[in-house]
C-alpha cells in the first residue's frame, strides 16, 4: 500500500510540475547540451529508483547488470550522436594515429539506410499500384494509402526473412551478445532481441516453451523488453 501512495504522490507531482510548463510555443532543439544531459541522468535516475522501491527482493539486485546496461547505453548515445568527435590519439611506429567512435555512428547510419531503401520500394509500388493518389497535395494524407502499404509490405519482408531463417540467425547473435554482456538467461535476451523484428505480441512467442518455467523477475524483462521497444514494421510506419 505505502508502495502504490508512493507512485500516485510521485506521478500527481510530475502532473503538476509538467502542467505549470505547459506552452504553445515550439522550442528550437538546442542539441546536446549540459540541460539535456542533466534531464536524461535525472530521468535514468528516477526510473531506477522506481523499479528499486517496487522490487520485491531488494538483496538479490544485480547492480553489475544494472551497471554494464546504462554504460553500454551511454557509449552507443555518445557514438551515434558524437561518435566521429571523441576519440584519442597515439603513436605507432613514428606516426601519430587516432581511434574515434565514427564506427559506431556509421555502422547505425548503413542499418538506418538499408530502411530508407526498403521504404522508397514501398513507395514506389504504392505508386506504381495507386498512382495519383499517393499524392498528398492533392488528396491529402490518406491512412489507407500512406501507412497500410509500408506496414504490409515490411511484414511481408519480415515473414519471407523469417521463413528462409535470417532473423532467427540476427536474433540468435544478438541474443548470444545480451546473455554474455548482461548475463541474462537465454530466454530473456532471445525475447528482447526478437522485439526488433517481431514487436512485443510474436517476441515472446519464440520462448513459448520457456514462459511456463521462468521466474516473475525473468517475465517483468520480456514484459519490459515488449513495452519499451517499437518493432520494425510500426517503426517504418
Amino acid at each position: 500500500m505505502k508502495k502504490i501512495l508512493l507512485l500516485l504522490l510521485f506521478s500527481i507531482g510530475n502532473t503538476v510540475l509538467f502542467a505549470q510548463e505547459t506552452t504553445t510555443t515550439i522550442i528550437k532543439s538546442e542539441g546536446i547540451t549540459l540541460n539535456s544531459v542533466f534531464r536524461g541522468a535525472i530521468g535514468m535516475l528516477i526510473l531506477l529508483l522506481i523499479a528499486f522501491v517496487f522490487s520485491s527482493n531488494r538483496k538479490r539486485i544485480n547492480w553489475k547488470t544494472v551497471s554494464v546496461g546504462l554504460i553500454t547505453q551511454l557509449i552507443l548515445a555518445v557514438g551515434i550522436l558524437k561518435g566521429d568527435k571523441i576519440g584519442f590519439s597515439f603513436e605507432l611506429g613514428g606516426s601519430m594515429r587516432r581511434i574515434d567512435l565514427s564506427f559506431i555512428q556509421k555502422s547505425f547510419e548503413a542499418v538506418g539506410q538499408v530502411f530508407v531503401n526498403i521504404l522508397d520500394y514501398t513507395r514506389a509500388g504504392s505508386e506504381f499500384l495507386l498512382g495519383g493518389m499517393m499524392n498528398v497535395n492533392s488528396y491529402g494524407f490518406i491512412f489507407a494509402f500512406q501507412v497500410l502499404p509500408t506496414i504490409i509490405f515490411f511484414s511481408a519482408l519480415t515473414s519471407v526473412l523469417f521463413y528462409l531463417g535470417i532473423i532467427q540467425k540476427i536474433v540468435k547473435g544478438l541474443a548470444i551478445a545480451l546473455t554474455k554482456m548482461l548475463q541474462i538467461s537465454g530466454a530473456e535476451s532471445l525475447s528482447v532481441a526478437g522485439n526488433i523484428f517481431l514487436g512485443q505480441t510474436e517476441a515472446p512467442l519464440m520462448i513459448k516453451a520457456y514462459l511456463e518455467k521462468m521466474t516473475r523477475s525473468e517475465i517483468l524483462l520480456v514484459m519490459v523488453g515488449g513495452m519499451a521497444t517499437v518493432a520494425g514494421g510500426v517503426l517504418a510506419a
